[in-house]
């Protein structure tokens, strides 16, 4: 069950640009509200500069 959230989380913030660990907060009540609002308003460092961390290829689906 906590494979259930942990992974699709920790691939948001990684993608994000910011640390997969702070996918371990979302296990926590009220924390994990507290940080999909950080999530959402705080800037991503992915975006930042245009440039992505992950050169990788980019799939689609």
């Amino acid at each position: 069950m906590v494979a259930l959230v942990v992974i699709p989380f920790w691939q948001i913030w990684k993608r994000t640009g910011h640390s997969g660990w702070l996918s371990l907060l979302m296990l926590i009540p009220l924390v994990n509200i507290v940080m999909l609002y950080v999530l959402a308003f705080k800037s991503w460092p992915a975006l930042e500069g245009g440039a992505r961390r992950d050169s990788g290829p980019q799939r689609l689906g």
